[in-house]
């Protein structure tokens, strides 16, 4: 009877997920006109290490962006020679490309945060623009629609990154968590509660970075330049959404299952600093979804009041397929609508992994 009461309990507190947080982004409204005809400067990042490859693929669409007045600082972070000859031979055509180049210390080993740091330092103006160098965006306007919901109090304005489609099983697996991702800042966002956003697609002010002494709080961990930084900075009041398709940005993702594994156990092992309140609401919602699917399965193999059991994960599955689904749509990831039962039970069972492996193996590298 107490595990029937326990599944009841977990079951109430998913929906309440559901309707008041997941539905805030399924129930958004897309702005397409511009909220303000000021179209301010703005200085796009993007951090290089060895990516000769996706630079030649990517940059120049971002060099050609329709916007009045920006500049593209490439960090030429210790890469081998080759990249710094392309961005050069690059600069002579794209006047607003400009180039910094880091060079290697054997005594001073850094990540992601020293180079992103050195490009912000470097900018000549306070809105910024971040993309990675695997990355690039959907349209010409994203650099206009992501400064679009910039008004009077707006510090931050988060995008979704989203990968590149394919029919793999991999892909899909690995375009969900990313969405389900997406799904769970943007929500927050939405509902006044935000807590990330990703240095694929974010853009905040310069001014902003300083105020908050960059990532001094954090610069111990190797991760957390993206994620840490909003949720150390952003308020209800100072950060807003950008979900128009032609404002996300798309890479490659990784093509095989330990690749990725090893980059989401990267990007968790971030979480452990987010602000209590944050930890505290996204514990209790992946604790109650973990609970309700192990006892679901418990009251089943007991045969205990089937019936109703049933009717409680059916129920939960309606609304779970109605309103991701309404955010996969809007993410422009509704072929993985199918998907959703499936990887939910996925997700129940690598998260965890992940999460204990965190603790165990620690990640030393960026790249």
């Amino acid at each position: 009877m107490l595990l029937f009461y326990l599944l009841v309990a977990f079951f109430a507190i998913q929906l309440i997920y559901y309707l008041f947080v997941f539905v805030r982004l399924a129930l958004h409204k897309t702005v397409n006109e511009p909220v303000s005809e000021i179209e301010p400067p703005v200085s796009i990042i993007i951090c290089a290490r060895n990516e000769l490859k996706n630079l030649k693929a990517n940059l120049q669409r971002v060099l050609e962006q329709d916007y009045p007045r920006y500049q593209v600082i490439v960090v030429n972070d210790c890469s081998w020679v080759e990249s710094e000859k392309y961005l050069e031979e690059l600069s002579a055509t794209y006047k607003h490309l400009k180039i910094v180049s880091i060079k290697e210390q054997e005594r001073y080993q850094h990540g992601k945060k020293f180079a992103l740091t050195i490009g912000i330092k470097s900018a000549l103006f306070d809105h910024l623009l971040l993309i990675d160098a695997d990355c690039y965006p959907a349209s010409n306007q994203w650099m206009r629609l992501m400064m679009q919901p910039y008004k009077q109090q707006t510090r931050i304005v988060i995008g979704y990154g989203a990968y590149i489609k394919s029919s793999s099983i991999l892909n899909r697996w690995v375009r969900f968590d990313t969405a389900f991702n997406a799904m769970q800042y943007l929500s927050f966002a939405l509902s006044g509660n935000p807590y990330m956003g990703v240095g694929r697609n974010l853009s905040y002010q310069r001014s902003l970075f300083f105020e908050n002494k960059g990532f001094a709080r954090h610069q111990h961990i190797m991760s957390g330049d993206d994620d840490l930084f909003i949720n150390d900075t952003a308020t209800a009041e100072n950060l807003s959404v950008q979900i128009n398709p032609d404002s996300f940005t798309y890479s490659q993702p990784k093509t095989d299952f330990i690749d990725w594994f090893r980059q989401k156990k990267r990007h968790i092992s971030a979480s452990r600093l987010y602000k209590f309140k944050h930890k505290f609401l996204l514990g209790i919602y992946y604790f109650s979804h973990i609970s309700f699917l192990v006892l679901f399965i418990a009251l089943l193999i007991i045969q205990f009041k089937i019936e109703y059991v049933v009717a409680a994960f059916s129920l939960r599955l309606v609304f779970q397929m109605i309103i991701f689904g309404s955010c996969l749509r809007k993410l422009k990831e509704g072929d993985l609508i199918p998907f959703i039962p499936v990887f939910d039970i996925w997700i129940a069972v690598v998260y965890p992994f992940i999460a204990i492996s965190n603790r165990l193996i620690k990640t030393k590298t960026w790249k």
